[in-house]
């Protein structure tokens, strides 16, 4: 159980729902997986934002010019928005683990199925609305992308 949540039972959205520990031992290849392909058009991102316990970066999402498709997804989804989670110590900030060991901290990009869904607040409502790459991030050498995003931080002061 991640440290954030007290048990199994007080786990948001029950068994489908973060936060999730990949079992190296059960995972299983599949040889007919199509590969994800991802296509983010940079001039979509519109501003960052404070919510009060984290930041986002918001992206336009009216139109299909930053997309994932292919891999196990049946539709295209937007790019709607991405975070990250991080914690107060370096042993542990991911949401997720890996044969329960946390990392410093962890990427989310969120997608949204615009080919079934109107709109992001109703594909986050069903099943197959949203698509989220988790990517765990480690401490590591000078990242001049991650470093622009975080020369812009100090301007998102207030919620």
């Amino acid at each position: 159980v991640h440290p954030l949540w007290q048990s199994p039972l007080s786990i948001p959205g029950g068994t489908r729902q973060s936060p999730i520990n990949i079992q190296w031992r059960d995972s299983i290849y599949d040889p007919v997986l199509k590969p994800l392909k991802i296509s983010y058009d940079p001039t979509t991102c519109l501003h960052i934002w404070n919510n009060g316990y984290s930041f986002l970066v918001e992206f336009d999402d009216s139109t299909d010019r930053s997309i994932i498709v292919g891999g196990p997804l049946e539709n295209q989804y937007r790019l709607k928005q991405f975070h990250f989670h991080w914690g107060a110590i370096n042993e542990w900030g991911s949401e997720h683990t890996v044969d329960s060991k946390f990392y410093p901290a962890e990427l989310h990009l969120v997608h949204w199925n615009a080919v079934v869904y109107p709109t992001f607040e109703e594909a986050v409502m069903e099943g197959n609305g949203l698509a989220v790459i988790g990517v765990f991030l480690k401490l590591g050498a000078h990242h001049e992308g991650l470093q622009t995003l975080v020369d812009a931080l100090p301007a998102v002061k207030h919620k």
